[in-house]
């Protein structure tokens, strides 16, 4: 018998069934931090580049509630899920990095921590693709789970 719930007795891939699980409300946040550099920061107005391609945060927010909403046709494992909500923050920390926040929260017999980090990395290669002619020297340094609750366990990363 294996230790992981995706591996069959066979020693074989297989999903999870979650039929015989309650459904709850569940939340996960996932963050990732991004090096962008100060010539990229420099050319922000109010917390907003505008690029060529249009508003870099505003359509980096949105492909991340794209890519959270397709998490299980990149995630072979991963349950297809009725979303909720999807909240993504962009913060500027510094005049070189930003901070990205997704939070995803369901009602369902499953965890959305796939969901969230998905969503978080997403909205960074969104950022680098649409600030790439500026410069290519950005970095996307973590993408962590910073908060789950509901099903089995609750953690708290900070």
């Amino acid at each position: 018998m294996s230790n992981f719930s995706h591996i069959n007795e066979q020693n074989q891939p297989k999903m999870v069934n979650v039929s015989d699980k309650k459904i709850t409300k569940r939340t996960a946040i996932a963050k990732a931090t991004m090096f962008l550099g100060s010539e990229i920061v420099s050319h922000f107005t109010n917390d907003e580049l505008i690029t060529k391609k249009g508003p870099v945060f505003q359509t980096a927010i949105i492909a991340g509630i794209q890519a959270v909403k397709k998490t299980s046709d990149i995630i072979p494992m991963c349950h297809p899920l009725l979303i909720n909500g999807v909240d993504i923050d962009i913060n500027i920390v510094d005049n070189e990095q930003v901070e990205v926040f997704c939070k995803v929260t369901i009602e369902g017999k499953t965890g959305v921590e796939m969901e969230a980090l998905t969503g978080a990395s997403a909205t960074c290669l969104t950022i680098y693709d649409m600030c790439k002619a500026i410069s290519q020297k950005m970095v996307i340094r973590e993408v962590k789970l910073i908060e789950k609750t509901g099903g089995k366990s609750d953690i708290k990363n900070g």
